[in-house]
């Protein structure tokens, strides 16, 4: 399969940012648009196959057995039903890989190449600053250090490592692996001849610059490498592991790549590249939705070979909230496989506050005897280890309260519960307090998280409430911002309970665009209820007043968020599926239906108006108006004298 997405860093999206003048242009959507074609774009995830005039396939964000999933190549749309989401080429991307509207449209546009270059500026040339040539640098030099472990006499301890850990020739090659010499220039000399300058090598860092009368060296020298490798599965970094029998005298034992224009460490998961398909839809022991988070590369990599090819791995740090956001996309479920040692243990502070701040279903496995998950699988296979992760398994929460008890007597040692349910609570604190706001899940979060812990220390729930509040007003934790609602980017209201009269306009909108002034001179935005069948309309509106016509194709380019795309799709699908033989007569049909429900709203209010009177005072009613407003609702013309 052809992966779409990229694991931007920084750098690049810093890049992005500097083009927003110019992509938000709709005619370079446009062509972008134009340049590639939808069925093949879902065809690249998914299988389709033709039926009547739209293509269908299995919808690979929910358990489908029939095919839910359809897409319309005159429209260029793509909607599934059952899961109530569509839109275009952009919007398919972004739920597909997870990314924002600009890197959807980078990617497409990179696909179809279509250069994005800020408006003004001339599109960068072949050299050191060129993302493109530092990509092929990259490729090169992973290439490089393939070869030269796989054919070089200078790499057999590295060769010996990587057999003595179990990998395998395919997973070498699967994985990237390679080896760079303890030479100063080895990669150096190389590049030089195939025409690659040493400001390049520096600007991907590969090489360490001159300082302080030091020469360039080669930062990688006497060390097995692994790619590191961002969701296209283009090499952006090298992690390093040094083998003292190459005579490497570095007293580090593991080593990144520094941040450079393509890589950026805590915007990356090892082995991502490679799992997300298995997390997504599940394969061996693989379990569908869930996500294996180890702590090296050689267990991301045996795990893989084990059959457990949902398995990453953080770049030499702890777990954190940006792994936690990146993971999200893709797992419904982030196991985090612990080594059995102290320092595994250690990390429990850590794991809670992600558990807590972060809203993921966060599960902890610990394994036994001081083993990694490398050994672990050596030693006792990959039965021993999916028993392990089915039974083990225990959530962030439970795993802290275990920590922070071992040895305590909860009943009779009160000094010393009382100091594990305050360092418990403590990390609790540190999420955003409940508002009016808080979404219905964090709220629920909570308050089971405040349940379990009084039910583990015997006491009642409402002191370990009023502990919490005293934790934050003391103001001793951190402050964190209040996270966007789960819901935010979703349109207000599913189809189904857009008001009729809402979703009859729309439609009626999209199927007739050159119809718009007759259609805006009886009917006004604001009249419109639904706030994004307005959004829509206003910018109908818009386009309309600067000589465009508001065609679907023209919407889907206006708005980058996925859920208006989604939106635009269901109204024109279901408009394009009804019969309408006079626009004009179906007009003035709607335009009946706002203003009977204009009328209603206005008679509820003058009604509630009545019942507000004073107490002890007549309220001044106007019943020639509230007739009025109820043969208008009921659409009944005024009476005639005589």
């Amino acid at each position: 399969m052809v992966s779409w997405a990229c694991g931007m860093d920084s750098a690049q999206l810093a890049t992005l940012e500097m083009t927003v003048s110019f992509s938000s242009s709709p005619d370079l959507k446009e062509q972008v648009r134009q340049a590639i074609d939808i069925v093949d774009l879902v065809g690249k995830y998914v299988p389709l196959r033709r039926q009547g005039r739209i293509y269908v396939g299995l919808c690979p964000w929910h358990d489908d057995t029939r095919p839910s999933l359809q897409v319309n190549p005159e429209r260029q749309s793509w909607r599934c039903w059952v899961c109530a989401i569509g839109g275009d080429v952009f919007s398919f991307v972004m739920k597909m890989d997870g990314v924002s509207f600009p890197e959807a449209l980078a990617l497409l546009a990179d696909q179809a190449g279509i250069p994005l270059h800020h408006r003004g500026q001339k599109p960068a040339s072949e050299g050191s600053d060129d993302k493109r040539y530092l990509f092929r640098a990259m490729a090169w030099a992973e290439q490089q250090y393939r070869d030269c472990l796989l054919r070089s006499p200078e790499a057999e301890p590295a060769r010996r490592y990587l057999q003595q850990r179990g990998i395998s020739s395919t997973s070498i090659d699967r994985f990237g692996l390679g080896f760079s010499p303890n030479q100063w220039d080895w990669i150096q000399r190389r590049a030089a001849q195939a025409g690659f300058s040493l400001k390049t090598l520096e600007t991907i860092g590969l090489v360490v610059p001159a300082s302080e009368g030091k020469r360039p060296y080669d930062r990688f020298r006497g060390r097995v490498l692994f790619s590191i490798r961002d969701l296209q599965g283009r090499a952006v970094a090298f992690g390093g592991r040094v083998l003292p029998e190459t005579g490497s005298t570095s007293p580090a034992k593991y080593i990144n790549s520094p941040e450079t224009p393509l890589f950026t460490k805590s915007n990356l998961v090892y082995g991502l590249d490679a799992a997300r398909d298995a997390i997504r839809k599940g394969e061996a022991f693989a379990r569908k939705g869930d996500v294996l988070v180890m702590e090296g590369y050689t267990d991301c990599i045996v795990a893989h070979q084990f059959g457990f090819r949902n398995a990453v791995a953080v770049l030499g740090t702890a777990l954190n909230s940006r792994h936690i956001q990146i993971l999200k996309r893709f797992a419904d479920r982030i196991v985090l496989v612990l080594d059995g040692d102290e320092a595994g243990q250690k990390r429990t502070n850590e794991v809670l506050e992600l558990f807590v701040a972060e809203n993921v279903d966060l599960r902890i496995v610990t394994l036994p005897e001081n083993l990694d998950p490398c050994d672990f699988l050596q030693s006792r296979g990959a039965e021993a280890f999916h028993q392990i992760l089915e039974e083990g398994s225990i959530d962030a929460l439970e795993h802290a309260f275990r920590y922070a008890t071992r040895g305590i007597d909860l009943v009779n040692d009160i000094h010393r519960a009382s100091n594990a349910l305050e360092w418990l609570l403590a990390i609790v604190a540190k999420a955003p307090r409940l508002r009016a706001d808080t979404t219905r899940d964090d709220r629920f979060r909570e308050e089971k998280i405040l349940q379990r812990l009084a039910a583990s220390f015997r006491l009642p729930e409402q002191d370990v409430r009023d502990r919490l509040t005293v934790l934050r007003r003391q103001g001793k934790v951190q402050k964190s911002p209040l996270r966007p609602s789960a819901a935010a980017g979703r349109h207000s209201k599913p189809l189904d309970k857009i008001d009729p009269c809402d979703r009859e306009l729309m439609e009626l909108l999209l199927r007739f665009p050159d119809r718009v002034e007759q259609i805006r001179a009886t009917i006004r935005p604001e009249q419109v209820a639904a706030p994004d069948c307005r959004r829509i309309y206003e910018q109908i509106c818009r386009l309309a007043d600067g000589g465009a016509t508001p065609t679907f194709e023209r919407l889907m380019l206006e708005f980058d968020e996925p859920a208006l795309k989604g939106l635009l799709v269901e109204l024109d699908e279901s408009g394009m599926a009804k019969k309408i033989a006079d626009p004009a007569a179906l007009l003035a049909e709607i335009a009946g239906s706002f203003r009977r429900r204009e009328a209603a709203r206005n008679l509820a209010l003058t009604l509630s108006k009545v019942r507000e009177g004073r107490p002890g005072q007549a309220p001044a009613v106007d019943w020639r108006q509230i007739e009025q407003l109820e043969r208008a609702r009921r659409g009944m013309s005024a009476p005639t004298d005589g």
